[in-house]
């Protein structure tokens, strides 16, 4: 591979990288958006009580604001593997190479994971309550489903990227995990 490796977050990359990282910016992915059509099995929820996770689902004329990170110089090959241990524990996701245009109007070609829409945790078109819903009950191996949702909304709005549903989604989640239905 020529020049550095970079590596597309949309989740909770962002907030968990997970890897050495040389150089962070924001960026936009076209033709994709940032969705909650993934059940979670492993992290967020369990089998019994799936929950929740972002993933990148092809639309036409759509676009995913996001970070990218420059891997650190000689990190190549343990990133890969930690993102691969990471990202493909269930093979939901794709793992692609795909242009991204940073924030400096360079595009680069990122490593990213999209969803496979033939896997069985696939559950696109699910409309917000019913996310909201699913994201206040459940609980993985990395704790509680809302707390993912937070950390990315967080995370989003520090970085001055504007994604109106995951704010609908935390304000909801916030409400139902709080007993106020309203």
């Amino acid at each position: 591979m020529d020049g550095p490796l970079w590596v597309f977050g949309y989740g909770s990359l962002i907030w968990d990288p997970g890897f050495p990282v040389a150089r962070t910016l924001t960026a936009r992915l076209d033709g994709w958006r940032r969705s909650f059509c993934m059940t979670s099995i492993h992290y967020r929820g369990t089998v019994d009580l799936p929950g929740l996770v972002l993933a990148l689902d092809r639309a036409e004329g759509a676009h995913c604001e996001g970070v990218a990170f420059e891997v650190a110089p000689g990190a190549e090959a343990e990133t890969l593997a930690v993102l691969r241990e990471r990202e493909l524990i269930s093979r939901a996701y794709l793992e692609c190479r795909l242009p991204v245009r940073l924030t400096t109007a360079d595009e680069v070609e990122a490593l990213v994971y999209v969803i496979d829409r033939d896997h069985v945790q696939y559950c696109g078109g699910l409309d917000l309550e019913a996310q909201a819903r699913i994201i206040a009950a459940a609980c993985g191996d990395r704790g509680p489903n809302r707390d993912y949702l937070f950390n990315t909304a967080d995370h989003l709005d520090c970085l001055g990227i504007r994604d109106a549903d995951l704010a609908w989604l935390a304000a909801r989640v916030r409400a139902l995990s709080n007993g106020s239905e309203g």
